[in-house]
């Protein structure tokens, strides 16, 4: 018996899922670590308070989508406090639409 079938139905189906198969685009974020004995003087402008969750984003007690939070943050300090349910990715998408903007610190609180 030949094993030349099996092997040409194995490649077909290499081939297949090669073809088929999405690649996921990684994206790198720059995290500074933290600092003991920072002061509170060091921020200028506002500080607001965001509230993360898996469907649910409150900026300062007001529930806000992330394009209006992109809106109405420019400066200052961003404390962002995670409920438990929150993914990873979330807290990714949130960080990738604030990085780069001068002047503007966020801080994840546990």
């Amino acid at each position: 018996m030949s094993m030349t079938p099996l092997i040409d139905i194995i490649f077909l189906l290499l081939l297949f899922f090669m073809l088929t198969s999405t690649f996921s685009k990684y994206a790198e974020i720059e995290l500074s670590s933290a600092t003991g004995g920072a002061s509170t003087d060091e921020v200028t402008g506002q500080r607001v308070f965001l509230q993360l969750g898996s469907e649910r984003l409150i900026l300062n007690g007001v529930p806000v989508t992330l394009d209006e939070v992109v809106e109405q943050v420019n400066t200052g300090q961003v404390l962002v406090s995670l409920d438990p349910d929150t993914t990873s990715q979330r807290l990714v998408n949130l960080l990738v639409r604030l990085r780069g903007r001068d002047g503007l610190s966020v801080l994840v609180l546990e």
